[in-house]
């Protein structure tokens, strides 16, 4: 399997974080010397292991604020 190498471009902001530390974070991630795009995953400390996670294009990050301003979000 191929080595997959990523930049984190910028951190947007964190979500939540768990009793272990891991942190669920919205950063500008650069994969594999791409151009940088969203990416929504849990991250262990110090950025060494990471969860599964969602990447967004700048076009997707724009229509999913849209879509959630638009809409009453029960935080349960």
């Amino acid at each position: 399997m191929a080595e997959i190498k990523y930049e984190i471009v910028e951190n947007v902001g964190v979500l939540s974080e768990t009793e272990k530390g891991w942190q669920k974070e919205l950063n500008l991630i650069s994969w594999n010397e791409r151009p940088a795009k969203y990416d929504l995953r849990d991250w262990s400390p110090n950025h060494e292991k990471m969860g599964k996670g969602v990447t967004l294009t700048p076009e997707e990050i724009g229509k999913l604020a849209e879509l959630i301003s638009g809409e009453d979000i029960d935080a349960g």
